[in-house]
């Protein structure tokens, strides 16, 4: 069996400085598309962990706040450890435009009055979210990514 290698397991997480956005992985499909994978690092591994409910706030929030910044996003998952997301899109991008996305995606939370999607048919655990919370942190990695 061959061994596979998660890039996230090759990260040091004692060595990172967050928050901040990086390009995580670049793959080629055999059709030619591009399919690009960002991590964006909210909190400091093993340090502040975010809260469950903060997370899903965050989530909800910025699924529709990124894409209306970038129009070929895949998916934005939250980190099992619950320190940020992961972007997955189809097309070029960089770090840094990213960055500018998620700077704009968060202040757009800051303003936010409700979680989108935030009731029992369109979400399976829709009790469970923080906007206070989500704000919170929002204010945080602003701070920490507009001073980088």
């Amino acid at each position: 069996m061959t061994k596979v290698i998660v890039e996230s397991f090759n990260l040091d997480h004692t060595k990172v400085k967050a928050p901040y956005v990086r390009n995580c992985a670049r793959i080629t499909t055999p059709k030619g598309d591009l399919v690009l994978k960002f991590d964006l690092r909210f909190t400091q591994p093993n340090k502040d962990i975010m809260p469950t409910g903060v997370v899903h706030a965050l989530e909800h929030l910025l699924a529709g706040f990124i894409r209306e910044e970038v129009s070929d996003v895949v998916d934005l998952s939250p980190m099992g450890c619950r320190t940020g997301f992961y972007l997955t899109i189809i097309g070029e991008a960089d770090a840094k435009d990213i960055g500018k996305v998620l700077i704009l995606s968060l202040r757009k939370v800051l303003n936010a009055e409700e979680i989108p999607a935030a009731n029992a048919v369109q979400c399976g655990n829709y009790q469970d979210m923080c906007l206070a919370g989500a704000k919170e942190y929002a204010k945080k990695v602003l701070k920490g990514l507009e001073c980088s």
